[in-house]
């Protein structure tokens, strides 16, 4: 499998674990100890899935200016 689509799975199977993660806490039945270690692992892999984005910000901008168009802007979400 080339290296693209396993950073691409590997971003979102983190996602998925993250979602599962929070939706288990919300639900509110878990102890103590069990939410830490729920928090703990959701800190890991919002930090694996920002590294992703911020590595996939950089191959934009690098495309991008090698394409002449090097005046990008911020997204500006709808929602926003």
């Amino acid at each position: 499998m080339a290296r693209k689509q396993q950073e691409t799975l590997a971003f979102e199977k983190s996602l998925k674990e993250l979602e599962a993660l929070v939706a288990r806490m919300e639900q509110g039945n878990l102890s103590l100890e069990e939410s830490l270690q729920h928090f703990e692992r959701g800190i890991q892999l919002t930090r694996t899935c920002q590294q992703a984005l911020e590595e996939a910000e950089q191959k934009v901008e690098i495309l991008l200016k090698r394409s002449g168009q090097d005046d990008t802007a911020p997204f500006a979400s709808e929602d926003a």
